[in-house]
């Protein structure tokens, strides 16, 4: 699952009408029932309006619970160079898409659907994506990969 920057503020601003199902969808990957990527230039766009909104203190400790919580997708020149010849009218839904299909994510999780192409990721809202059915977001015949450190924050509390 990856998780675009518009949904992950939902969460940390708790903006609403929006927070319930971002929520819901951010606690499933919390507690390791779906694995959550995000791209690096989340980081960067959420900090500075965490911060404007709620102080420095705040944004830093957003920051921290992104780490985590999601595996980081790594900004390359590839991706890059992808997100400008895409062709898409907006450069950071760009990014996000080709760092969703970089990271090789089952879902693109937004709330901007209409931003993103659709063939080659399904891209659904938080609200869509809950209505799937997938019983705590996994689907049956497709058990998401969760990676060594969640595996072992998983089996050792005291280490998350």
């Amino acid at each position: 699952m990856f998780v675009d920057t518009n949904v992950l503020l939902d969460v940390l601003a708790q903006r609403e009408p929006f927070y319930r199902a971002s929520a819901t969808v951010s606690t499933q990957i919390e507690e390791y029932r779906l694995e959550g990527f995000i791209s690096a230039i989340s980081f960067n766009n959420i900090h500075y309006i965490l911060r404007k909104r709620a102080g420095a203190a705040k944004a830093l400790q957003a920051m921290r619970a992104l780490m985590d919580t999601f595996t980081t997708v790594e900004l390359d020149e590839r991706t890059i160079r992808r997100a400008v010849d895409s062709g898409m009218d907006d450069f950071e839904d760009a990014i996000q898409y080709f760092s969703a299909l970089r990271c090789s994510a089952d879902y693109l999780l937004t709330r901007d659907v209409g931003g993103f192409p659709h063939q080659d990721i399904p891209v659904l809202s938080p609200e869509e994506f809950l209505r799937l059915d997938l019983g705590f977001g996994i689907p049956a015949q497709k058990q998401p990969h969760i990676p060594k450190r969640q595996e072992q924050a998983a089996a050792d509390p005291d280490k998350r």
